[in-house]
C-alpha cells in the first residue's frame, strides 16, 4: 500500500531512532519518547500517550553527547502509537547541521 503522506512531504525520511523529549508549549507537560523516522522537516515519536494534533511543542532530539532542538507541531496522530510533528521553519542554521550530519549516515525510507 503506498504511503498516503509520501506526495505531502516535502524532505526525505530516514530511519533514525533517537531518544526524544518534547514540552508541550505553555504547560509543564513533557513526554520521553524516541523517534522511528526523521526528515529535515519533522519526524515520527513512538509514544503511547500522543499530543493532540495542533499542539505546538519544543522539540529535544538526542544522539550521543549531541541535542537537535526546535519548535514544532504535532500534524497527526495515531492513538496510543505515537505522533507525526513538522518543526517550525526555519529551522536555526546551527541546529540544522546537527540534524544534517545524522541524516548523513541514517538509511533512507523507501
Amino acid at each position: 500500500m503506498p504511503d498516503a503522506l509520501a506526495d505531502r512531504r516535502s524532505s526525505p525520511r530516514y530511519n533514525l531512532i533517537v531518544a526524544a523529549t518534547l514540552a508541550e508549549s505553555g504547560s509543564v507537560t513533557r513526554i520521553s519518547a524516541r523517534t522511528s523516522d526523521i526528515s529535515r522537516t519533522g519526524c515520527y515519536v513512538d509514544t503511547l500517550t500522543p499530543l493532540a494534533k495542533g499542539k505546538t511543542l519544543r522539540v529535544i532530539l538526542t544522539r550521543g553527547d549531541e541535542t537537535f532542538e526546535t519548535e514544532g507541531k504535532v500534524t497527526y496522530v495515531s492513538a496510543g502509537l505515537g505522533m507525526g510533528i513538522q518543526f517550525d521553519q526555519p529551522v536555526d542554521a546551527q541546529q540544522l547541521a546537527v540534524l544534517d550530519s545524522w541524516l548523513e549516515k541514517a538509511t533512507p525510507l523507501r
